[in-house]
């Protein structure tokens, strides 16, 4: 092919002639030269107080002669600067920089253009040249910063069709950045309508052209007033509990809510509205966040093999989350649910694409499997968080809860024991406290497997003792938020049954650090804060939700599940506690035990739970002897409750 026919087809491809584009450069070409010539009669008629009589010939005669070449160069500099080239429906701060400069060095010209063509030996007056500076930038302006200011208000024009009544809590600089950006956006369907904030010297004032209308215990008025659709809460530096309380009070008008993230959870401090979320029934809480020391796990997890157990799950998920972001030599997964460690293993990929990560099939049950594991990639750290944990579902199976919980934690404790493991961490539970349900029970007896074995193994074995965590399978918080899609009834079993509750990340991090402080035969007991109404939580749930309860959504009421306690106990009441360097993570003094018989017993445990003996509450209760049924414990509970109110 000939550089001919190449030509040929490169006109070929060219792009057809864009019209549109010339028509808006023509017009803007034509407006900038009747700019220039309005800019210099008006600059003359404001001099001499807009009497054209008054103006001196000597004056005029040179503007209107030297007028062509002021034009010819002032469009050049236009062109010079991209006066006709850049999108002026988003021009900004350069597009106004351009704009100011090209305007002043075309007056600056002008001097000199002026200078050429005077016939008379006085000058032009100096005010004519700032005068035609300042009304060409004035000019200018107007033609191309309109363009975006209609566009602006088209744009808010149609989204007010669809737009939603915002309040704004917080009038500080957090309230002011949120508030701006929501102005200044031009796709936003939020209409801001008021401000709260409790600081009094801020009421009846403006941020933005919003008024501030008063404090707090003006949400409610303000909402129905205003007609709120939706609440925002910018105040990041706000306490967990004056959080609460906030939205404590903004949870009774219905509206969405959303809230800044604290400040220690926006890293970069950056604030806007994409950092915005909504509320969580976590929020409401009314507890600050739990903190570690991460300089400590580092140190042990660093560069270690580390192995989770059940891996998959919402707490052994959140621990390989957590473990992954402390560099770790190799991460291992050990679960039986193939979905679940698919999940986690592709969610590792994606954020930490450096980390050396095996994902392993298979059963905690299988000796065979769980040495094969060991021997093959030798770890140093076990996290051990395998295990049936639905306490219903086991009172009615407490032969597989025995089987997996108690002899699928011993099948990994004698692993980790025999093939030189440093440190076993085993995930227990505040039901292991006074057992009322098989599943509490097995747990106790596993915290009792770790405590004895670490009398004869170099490994440091140990337990972390916690309550509820929210979102976690199983937790009420998921079957809540189904029972509201569906809407209702949401279930309670009891109107007085209360229970500790932490976020999976928070309590996973104080599992971590309980780990770096492990000696060998503690159980680490996490103070949870202070209990929490399940009721309460249903009826914050349903009104965060937009409903109310009663009306919308039903609770009901269906009475405790087989083996369910109305209170647990407090955590912080077991005997000889003693605290660590963190407040929030507290030693168990360890219960002696008859060693001999506690074996014994467990051979028979195990015989009669793969035999599926029918009285097997009766082989766990001679081990446990503080297992008992729940009628028991909770009409001992109520008893004490009562008592302690009469006291107060």
């Amino acid at each position: 092919m000939t550089d001919k026919d190449n030509k040929k087809k490169q006109k070929e491809k060219k792009a057809p002639f864009n019209y549109a584009k010339f028509w808006r450069r023509a017009a803007l070409l034509v407006y900038d030269v009747l700019s220039v010539i309005l800019a210099s009669f008006l600059s003359l008629l404001i001099r001499f107080e807009f009497k054209m009589s008054l103006v001196p010939e000597y004056f005029s005669g040179p503007v209107m002669d030297s007028l062509p070449v002021t034009i010819a160069v002032s469009i050049f500099l236009f062109w010079i600067f991209r006066l006709y080239d850049s999108l002026w429906a988003f021009a900004g701060e350069t597009e106004l920089q351009n704009l100011v400069i090209a305007c002043v060095l075309s007056g600056i010209a002008n001097v000199g253009i002026l200078h050429l063509f005077r016939v008379e030996e006085q000058a032009v007056p100096q005010s004519y040249y700032f005068l035609y500076t300042f009304l060409l930038i004035t000019l200018l302006f107007c033609s191309r910063f309109s363009y975006r200011f209609l566009r602006s208000q088209k744009h808010k024009k149609a989204n007010k069709k669809n737009s939603v009544s915002v309040m704004v809590i917080g009038a500080g600089d957090a309230g002011n950045i949120i508030i701006k950006e929501i102005l200044n956006s031009h796709y936003s369907t939020m209409n801001l309508k008021c401000i709260i904030d409790d600081d009094r010297n801020k009421w009846g004032r403006y941020i933005q052209g919003i008024k501030v209308v008063g404090g707090r215990d003006m949400i409610l008025q303000a909402a129905d007033t205003y007609d709120i659709d939706e609440i925002i809460v910018a105040i990041p530096s706000i306490s967990r509990q004056k959080l609460a309380d906030i939205l404590d009070i903004c949870k009774e008008t219905k509206c969405k809510l959303q809230v800044l993230p604290a400040i220690y959870q926006l890293v970069n401090g950056e604030v806007s509205v994409s950092k915005l979320r909504d509320v969580g029934v976590e929020d409401l809480l009314g507890r600050d966040p739990v903190t570690v020391d991460l300089d400590s796990i580092l140190g042990y997890v660093q560069g270690k093999t580390v192995l989770v157990t059940g891996g998959g799950g919402s707490i052994g998920s959140e621990l390989c989350r957590q473990i992954a972001g402390h560099r770790p030599g190799h991460l291992i997964i050990f679960d039986i649910y193939e979905n679940n460690a698919y999940d986690i293993q592709q969610e590792l990929k994606t954020t930490h694409p450096e980390l050396r990560l095996t994902v392993l099939i298979g059963s905690i049950r299988n000796a065979e499997r769980v040495n094969w594991v060991f021997d093959h990639y030798r770890p140093d750290i076990v996290y051990h968080a395998a295990a049936h944990k639905h306490v219903p579902l086991m009172e009615d199976s407490p032969c597989e809860a025995i089987k997996n919980n108690v002899f699928g934690t011993w099948n990994t404790a004698m692993a980790a024991a025999n093939y030189g493991c440093g440190r076993f961490v085993m995930i227990s539970t505040d039901k292991a406290v006074n057992p009322t349900n098989i599943m509490g029970a097995s747990k106790r007896i596993c915290e009792m497997i770790i405590q004895t074995l670490n009398r004869y193994y170099d490994t440091n074995f140990v337990a972390v003792r916690f309550g509820n965590v929210l979102g976690s399978n199983g937790s009420v918080i998921p079957l809540f938020k189904k029972q509201i899609e569906a809407g209702g009834p949401v279930t309670v079993t009891d109107p007085n049954i209360i229970r500790y509750f932490m976020t999976i990340p928070e309590a996973v991090s104080l599992v971590l650090q309980a780990g770096a402080y492990a000696k060998g035969g503690e159980i680490f007991v996490l103070d949870m804060g202070k209990p929490v109404k399940i009721l309460d939580l249903a009826e914050n749930l349903i009104k965060l939700s937009g409903y109310k309860v009663g009306e919308d959504i039903q609770i009901k009421f269906t009475g405790l599940r087989p083996g369910e306690k109305l209170y647990e106990e407090m955590l912080m009441n077991e005997e000889g506690l003693k605290e660590t360097a963190n407040k929030q993570i507290h030693i168990g003094k360890p219960i002696q035990i008859d060693e001999r018989s506690f074996f014994r017993q467990l051979k028979e445990l195990k015989e009669a739970a793969y035999s599926e003996a029918p009285n097997i509450r009766e082989y766990v209760k001679a081990i446990v002897p503080t297992y008992q049924k729940p009628s028991e414990a909770n009409a001992k509970a109520i008893a004490e409750r009562k008592m302690a109110q009469e006291q107060e």
